[in-house]
Formats: C-alpha cells, sequence, structure tokens
C-alpha cells in the first residue's frame, strides 16, 4: 500500500514536471506556470533550468511582460494614492466641527489659504512672508495644530546682496526657533545700481514642511471650512473664468 502511495506521488510530480515544461516552451513565464501548477518556485526553477527559449520568447518575457508589470504596479500605486488622499481629506473635513472655534486654527488656516503653497502636483507645505509677526504666528500654528516634529522644519530666506547674510539668518532662526543647520542655501538677488540698502529690511522667510499628507490635510481643512461657512452656490466656482463671447456690433 505505501509503495502504491509513493508511486502515484512520484508520477504526480513527474506529471507536473512534465508539464511545466511543457508550458516553458511554450514561452510561458514563472508566474504563469505557477497559476496552473502548485510547487515552489524553486522547485520549478530546478525543472526548467535546461529549457531552451527562443528569441521572441526572451523578448515577451523580459520586455514585455515587465513593461506590464510595471504599469500594473504604477496603476495599483495611484489608485492607493487617490484612496489616501481621500482618506485624508475626509478626516480633515470632519475635524472642523471641533476646529473652527479655536483662534489659532482660524487665523493660520485663513492665512495659509491666502499666502500658502497650494500646489497639488508638488503637495509640498510651504509658507512664505517678510512680515516677523506672521511667520511668528504660522510656527506656532504649524506646532500647535499641526503638530508638525521639530526635525521637518527646513527655512529659506530670500535677500538682496546688500544685505548682511549671517545677520539676517540669525534674526529668522530667533523668530522661528530653528536651528540654522536647518536652513537652506540662503537664495541672494543682485541688487539694482542704485538700490539703497534698507536696514529694516530682514528678507523674505520661507517655512517649509515636506510631508505630503499635512498638505493633504491642510487641503481638507480649507474645503471643510468652505463647505461649513459658504453657502452651496459658492462651494463649486471654478478657477478659470468662463470665456465671454465678443459681442457684435451692429452695422
Amino acid at each position: 500500500m505505501l509503495c502504491s502511495i509513493i508511486l502515484f506521488v512520484y508520477f504526480m510530480k513527474y506529471s507536473e514536471c512534465l508539464l511545466a515544461q511543457k508550458l516553458r516552451r511554450q514561452g510561458k513565464s514563472y508566474s504563469e506556470i505557477l497559476r496552473q501548477i502548485s510547487v515552489s518556485k524553486g522547485t520549478l526553477s530546478l525543472w526548467l533550468r535546461d529549457v531552451e527559449l527562443t528569441e521572441t520568447q526572451k523578448k515577451r518575457l523580459f520586455v514585455t511582460l515587465r513593461q506590464q508589470n510595471v504599469q500594473r504596479l504604477a496603476k495599483r500605486k495611484r489608485e492607493e494614492k487617490k484612496r489616501r488622499i481621500a482618506t485624508i481629506l475626509q478626516g480633515a473635513k470632519k475635524e472642523i466641527d471641533t476646529l473652527l472655534c479655536n483662534p489659532l486654527f482660524l487665523s493660520g488656516a485663513m492665512l495659509y489659504w491666502a499666502e500658502g503653497d497650494k500646489s497639488e502636483q508638488v503637495e509640498a507645505v510651504k509658507f512664505s512672508n517678510s512680515d516677523p509677526q506672521m511667520i511668528a504666528l504660522m510656527m506656532r500654528w504649524f506646532r500647535k495644530i499641526c503638530r508638525v516634529q521639530e526635525q521637518k522644519f527646513r527655512i529659506a530666506l530670500h535677500i538682496h546682496e546688500l544685505h548682511n547674510e549671517n545677520s539676517i539668518k540669525n534674526y529668522w532662526s530667533r523668530i522661528t526657533n530653528i536651528p540654522l543647520n536647518q536652513f537652506h542655501k540662503t537664495q541672494i538677488k543682485q541688487s539694482t545700481i542704485g538700490h539703497r540698502k534698507n536696514y529694516l529690511y530682514n528678507g523674505t522667510c520661507s517655512i517649509r514642511i515636506s510631508d505630503k499628507d499635512l498638505f493633504r490635510r491642510i487641503h481638507g481643512w480649507k474645503t471643510g471650512i468652505v463647505e461649513y461657512l459658504l453657502p452651496r452656490k459658492y462651494q463649486s466656482i471654478s478657477l478659470q473664468r468662463s470665456k465671454i463671447e465678443p459681442t457684435r456690433m451692429s452695422p
């Protein structure tokens, strides 16, 4: 009885080996073969090591199928990103009921809506201004409301070449309470001839946070504020102006 079982198992494995080799000679990939045969990839590799492929088959396996796999992976990532964004947006909108009573939240959200970076292609959190009080307020907003970790902050400065870079960097470091090692390289603009040196000028400070989920959350807050405060007819106003047909002058 035991011998019969052993022979049966051996025969089944041998049949699977022959089928695997047949499918490989037809140009099938390992993944395609494993859909029909239940063995490990290591066993399959051992069975197929002596099977030669034609150039056409090689092109299909190593070029065409790989391109298709890359496209499928890219599509899956796009779908996952869409779902993640939708989840974050919905979660942020639900927070509006409790956050609107916080003046720090509302003032920071309005300032970011007006002055912050809103590019959905880049999805980078960035706020730029030359007013130190506004920068200080936004730093408080990012820390208290957005809960941004200190190591994620980056500061970028834009100044004119007539001004002292080190002095201005130290000034903004005190305003933001961000160490100089978290400052990007200063962007220095050439001054035109006759440009007067303004000793009260401290350049433009840009707060930057590389956090796409925070960008999406802020966008969700803005959408939630619009839906909460504005009548429905104003909630879907297009950013693009509609084309206006020129009026014809009567003869």
